[in-house]
């Protein structure tokens, strides 16, 4: 009898999409699922928003008491002053500090690895562990100021945690020191991607190491700039934990945030309903920073895709 004869026939070939479940299961089930709690999640807490309940959810509705309730509020009014202020400041002086890091190491320094990761070790910290040890830091009986009057200087002067104009700004220094490697990580990586071809030719021009970053390299970076800024004013919305272990609102509400405002109105005085409505406020916020960011990724793929 022939070889041929004896063959078996072989199996038939799975279909693509049979031979990819497993990877379609991997990527898409915990991400609908994630997409189901977050949306059902955020109904739930706008319906809440429009209802009187207090300690409990309740039914009824009650339109936009809630939400005239709120923004009426010296509490939401002083949080959200201090949203604008905290906003403006660390999302600019994050990226500006976590940009001149990252020129700084593209200069191929040495020791360039350990500076990196002593810029991204932040990152590994907790923002309630950063509060905390800034506290420590800023504390007038404990920390820089308490460390120089033993040093002799008796009348140097740093006490900006107990001051109710300058407390906002502890907080601006602590977030800074936690998220500017972030920004400089991006922006190192945009650097390392310029064309090498078109900084060549632009010293063989005669253009300067200033004038090639002005120039050249700089502006090739504002996608990854725009990132930044979108992803740290995500982060200055949504501040909570930071500010708690920090300043815990105070000095008095000075350093109140919209994230205290929904804590507090939620789990101190039991007005749920309120406190709903002021989450449902730092969403909108949220999506007035999202959704022009989307739609302009979106024209971006788009003209890359007809170019």
């Amino acid at each position: 009898m022939s070889n041929a004869a004896t063959m078996r026939p072989g199996r038939p070939a799975l279909p693509e999409w049979v031979r990819r479940l497993p990877e379609y299961l991997t990527i898409w089930v915990p991400l609908l699922l994630s997409a189901a709690h977050l949306v059902s999640f955020s109904l739930w807490t706008i319906w809440i928003s429009f209802t009187p309940s207090t300690l409990v959810p309740v039914a009824g509705w009650v339109g936009l008491r809630n939400y005239t309730a709120v923004t009426a509020s010296r509490n939401w009014q002083i949080a959200f002053d201090n949203l604008l202020l905290f906003g403006s400041a660390f999302v600019l002086l994050s990226a500006a500090t976590g940009l001149i890091l990252a020129i700084l190491l593209d200069q191929r320094i040495r020791g360039e690895n350990v500076l990196r990761s002593i810029f991204l070790y932040p990152l590994a910290v907790s923002f309630v562990v950063t509060g905390t040890v800034w506290s420590w830091l800023l504390n007038p009986g404990l920390g820089i100021q308490k460390l120089v009057h033993d040093l002799g200087w008796t009348s140097f002067k740093f006490d900006w945690l107990i001051d109710r104009d300058m407390a906002i700004w502890t907080i601006v220094i602590a977030a800074i020191w936690q998220s500017c490697g972030f920004a400089m990580a991006l922006f190192l990586a945009g650097l390392r991607s310029v064309d090498p071809d078109i900084i060549k030719a632009a010293q063989i021009d005669g253009a300067g190491p200033v004038r090639t970053y002005r120039r050249i390299i700089l502006p090739s970076l504002w996608p990854i700039t725009v990132t930044v800024v979108v992803i740290q004013l995500q982060f200055a919305i949504s501040t909570f934990d930071l500010v708690r272990a920090l300043t815990n609102g105070g000095p008095g509400i000075a350093t109140q945030l919209p994230a205290l405002v929904v804590y507090d109105l939620m789990f101190q005085r039991s007005l749920l309903g309120r406190g709903a409505a002021a989450a449902v406020l730092m969403l909108l916020i949220l999506l007035a920073v999202l959704l022009p960011y989307a739609a302009w990724r979106y024209i971006q793929r788009r003209r890359g895709a007809h170019a």
